[in-house]
């Protein structure tokens, strides 16, 4: 990687040793639409498309991504789709197979308003028999409830959001009341001999509110819950009655060789079609009225695993063990009947598959969501937005893929995740979104810059290497060391947690190592022995420091994130229950770690509206916006700071939290700096200029940045040239911001030897150096240089390289877990191949289509 004006080149540790693996991907959920009102006697039609809504992602691990839009909050249209915002660290050790979305307070929102994170419930459950309510806020466990049915194999909430169903080890229902916030036992259908695999509600009916007959007003009526539907495992589906709890009817499936067949999947549509998946791979259409199979189809050569609809209802997904999505789509047949004009009726076809994924599909997701309702308030929505459909199984990685129907006529659909100009299920480009570089999109690698060490966080556990010294000089682009003297083992760690872990850091002097859960925070002091290993010894006393210095004396002294000044003398620590922000001394002449101060204006309301700083600037660009701390609990808001960013020179301490609220402290005077204002998304990334330290950057999931200077509390007005003219190359990446690194050789203006001044952001699947020098974009950055180039007459190819010099673009390192400098001119890149973590699975299913014997 070529320096622009002087030819110098970084030296590139291309690591792929590290042994981070992504946990496969069991479950997925969008959150409900609210049901329209029971007045609504037409057709239910959207004036306008919903605005894309929460991803929540499950994973075998026990832990649960909140994924956001990562467009514009009523946009369309994101080529980066949705970004992980936070982890729900899960139970060590734990797992997710069933995720639920409900809404909190139903009656208080329109029917096609798109429901906030803040108004909605989130529910799982793991192979055992507890379920699961989350604490989006605090990201931890809010409740538990036994099932008193043994294992919980099946969720689902019912489309009013009041209650949920759980189907059971032991053959029967329970039903909870989700009534007033509250999760209760309401009451147990009748038990069969059978574990209920899969479960789900048929479409509500309208019923008078009132049993005086005398009232016949419409606003009298109300949704009421008719039936549900559930797959067992003896080949079998059967209808439950929602009002006497009792199993009506039972409709048997296909056996082979008098095995059982599991029916792992169904759902139910608006008109009273019942669909179900099973082992066999078959995907069957049943009438809810007479119990009888419509339609059969052999779409899968394995299990059928999970189902979606199409928000309309009028189109089905299904994906299984074979890799395969399959299409199913409801078209209009003319049957003659003898008379002269016959008749038009319906009937389910296969219309299109495609192959996703390389292994196992587990879970299927789509957005808008489909509510099976009555004809008479069917709910439809605007056809020239294609819907997307999301998907996600053992090779770790959601796949969204946009799916108009197959049927549309519309010249122009928009596809929202710029894939393609084509949007439809069958001709479309899917995008595979990158797994998470580590617990809530941080990265779970450390650098430590002196010791020249690389950390690498699991769900219970630390691995630490050493990076050798390079003998032969500098490496060109791409290329790395290789032997086993270009890097070794130092220690290997398994800590007892009680939650996955979420947040590590090491020291750029190598002897100190903080880690944490969700609930207790470690901290090490590392030794090395004669062998070159590393001795961990822990500060057995940190956690009663810690929770000495926190409000209310809370249960957790866990954080969320950590960063080391660069003396290593001093922490910054996110706490992850109280959201504090407290500086600790850990090199004082005691040898014991000493808090400084604790902050708490990520905890409070002030100047802020809906938890955000909405003070406008001034016309200097002045933001100096002081936050009085404010120690009564009632005005307190519950926040994750996620990212800490310290300055080169150890004076400036950057946080920001999950309420995209960015707050700077002064660490040589102890003091709260200023705040920033709130920006559309919270940032992904912090990070100081090593050249200048009060410039801080800031970068977020829209692949937008913004560059502050601290100290003079403005952005400078370089940096809002430099952030309008971006390249469209960066902008509209595939693949998110996750990083940004600065060469610490690096300088501020062209006036000696040294290399230009640049920033180094990264993605999973890119690394982009932008120039920085702010001289260079008073006159209107990228696109002004190109202009002034062309308007002088140079060649093309002097142009294009002027380009090059301000910006540039590599995509051969990939997927990209870290990336950060270890000394000037001395680029670590830490990767997790795909293929190595897909050889850590079992085998995929193949089956010999021609030659077979």
């Amino acid at each position: 990687m070529a320096d622009s004006h002087i030819q110098t080149a970084i030296s590139v540790h291309r690591c792929r040793f590290v042994d981070y693996t992504p946990s496969p991907i069991t479950a997925l959920a969008f959150p409900p639409l609210p049901l329209p009102s029971p007045k609504a006697k037409a057709s239910t039609a959207a004036a306008q498309f919903p605005r894309f809504a929460t991803l929540a992602v499950g994973h075998a691990n026990g832990s649960i991504d909140l994924c956001h839009w990562a467009g514009e909050k009523d946009g369309f249209h994101s080529p980066q789709a949705w970004a992980v915002t936070k982890t729900l660290p899960g139970l060590y050790p734990s797992k997710v197979d069933s995720l639920a979305f409900s809404i909190r307070c139903p009656h208080q929102l329109r029917f096609d308003e798109v429901p906030n994170l803040d108004v909605l419930r989130l529910f799982s459950s793991g192979g055992g028999s507890e379920l699961l309510e989350w604490d989006t806020d605090r990201c931890c466990v809010r409740r538990t409830i036994s099932s008193q049915g043994g294992s919980i194999w099946s969720v689902s909430v019912n489309p009013a959001s009041t209650q949920l169903a759980m189907g059971c080890e032991d053959g029967s229902i329970r039903i909870l009341s989700l009534l007033d916030d509250d999760l209760v036992h309401l009451r147990k259908f009748d038990r069969v001999k059978s574990r209920l695999l899969s479960i789900a509600w048929g479409p509500p009916t309208l019923k008078r509110a009132s049993t005086d007959p005398r009232q016949t007003d419409d606003e009298e009526y109300e949704w009421a819950d008719s039936w549900l539907v559930t797959g067992g495992s003896d080949s079998s589906l059967r209808k439950w009655d929602a009002v006497t709890g009792r199993s009506s009817e039972r409709m048997g499936t296909d056996k082979v060789r008098g095995e059982r067949t599991l029916v792992w999947a169904v759902c139910a549509l608006g008109d009273g079609t019942i669909v179900s998946g099973d082992s066999l791979g078959m995907v069957k259409f049943w009438d809810s009225r007479t119990c009888t199979q419509l339609q059969t189809f052999q779409g899968h050569d394995a299990d059928a695993l999970c189902l979606a609809v199409s928000p309309e209802g009028s189109v089905v997904y299904s994906s299984g063990v074979d890799q395969k999505t399959t299409q199913y789509s409801l078209v209009k047949t003319h049957v003659t009947d003898g008379s002269s004009a016959g008749r038009t009726t319906t009937r389910w076809i296969q219309s299109s598959f495609r192959r996703l994924h390389s292994h196992d599909v587990r879970a299927l997701a789509m957005w808008p969501p489909y509510t099976p309702l009555p004809i008479t308030h069917k709910r439809s929505f605007p056809i020239d937005i294609a819907p997307v459909l999301a998907s996600g199984g053992l090779d770790m990685s959601v796949v969204v893929t946009p799916a108009a129907l197959p049927s549309s006529t519309i010249n122009k659909i928009i596809n929202p995740l710029a894939t393609s100009t084509e949007a439809t299920f069958s001709e479309s480009y899917h995008r595979r979104l990158a797994y998470a570089a580590g617990p809530s999109n941080a990265s779970a690698i450390s650098i430590s810059r002196g010791a020249r060490l690389v950390s690498c966080l699991r769900e219970a556990g630390v691995s630490i290497w050493r990076i050798n010294q390079r003998s032969e000089g500098n490496l060109d682009d791409g290329e790395t060391a290789s032997g086993d003297d270009a890097w070794e083992k130092v220690l290997e760690m398994d800590l007892n947690v009680h939650t996955n872990l979420v947040a590590s850091a090491i020291s750029d002097d190598g002897l100190w190592f903080v880690v944490s859960d969700l609930y207790e925070t470690k901290l090490f002091s590392l030794a090395t022995d004669p062998k070159g290993d590393l001795t961990p010894k822990r500060v057995r006393n940190f956690g009663s420091i810690l929770q000495a210095q926190l409000p209310f004396t809370p249960d957790s002294t866990g954080g969320l994130a950590f960063a080391f000044t660069p003396d290593s003398s001093k922490l910054v620590m996110a706490t992850s229950m109280s959201s504090c922000v407290l500086l600790i001394d850990i090199g004082n002449d005691s040898g014991e770690p000493r808090v400084l101060r604790r902050f708490d204006h990520h905890r409070q309301r002030n100047g802020m509206g809906g938890d955000r700083v909405t003070k406008k600037l001034r016309p200097d660009g002045d933001v100096d916006m002081e936050a009085t701390p404010d120690n009564n609990s009632s005005s307190c808001v519950a926040v994750n700071i996620l990212r800490i960013s310290v300055s080169a020179d150890g004076q400036w301490a950057a946080t920001s939290d999950d309420n995209a609220r960015t707050h700077v402290f002064n660490l040589d005077s102890i003091q709260h700096h200023c705040v920033l204002p709130s920006f559309a998304h919270p940032a992904q990334t912090l990070a100081f200029d090593p050249s200048k330290s009060s410039l801080l950057t800031l970068a977020f999931p829209d692949n937008s940045i913004q560059i502050y200077d601290v100290e003079s509390r403005q952005f400078p007005s370089w940096s809002k040239a430099l952030v309008a003219s971006l390249p469209q190359r960066f902008t509209q990446a595939h693949d998110p911001i996750v990083g940004v690194a600065f060469d610490p050789g690096a300088r501020q203006s062209t006036s000696d030897s040294s290399p230009t001044k640049y920033a180094l952001f990264w993605g999973s699947t890119w690394m982009c150096k932008i120039n920085m020098d702010g001289s260079n974009f008073s006159n209107g950055g990228f696109n002004k240089k190109r202009r002034r180039a062309h308007n002088m007459k140079r060649p093309a190819i002097a142009a294009q390289d002027q380009h090059a010099t301000d910006f540039k673009m590599i995509t051969h390192f990939r997927p990209i877990l870290h990336a950060d400098f270890i000394s000037p001119g001395e680029l670590v890149v830490v990767e997790r191949p795909l293929v190595d973590v897909l050889a850590t699975l079992p085998p995929a299913y193949f089956r010999h289509k021609y030659g077979a014997s």
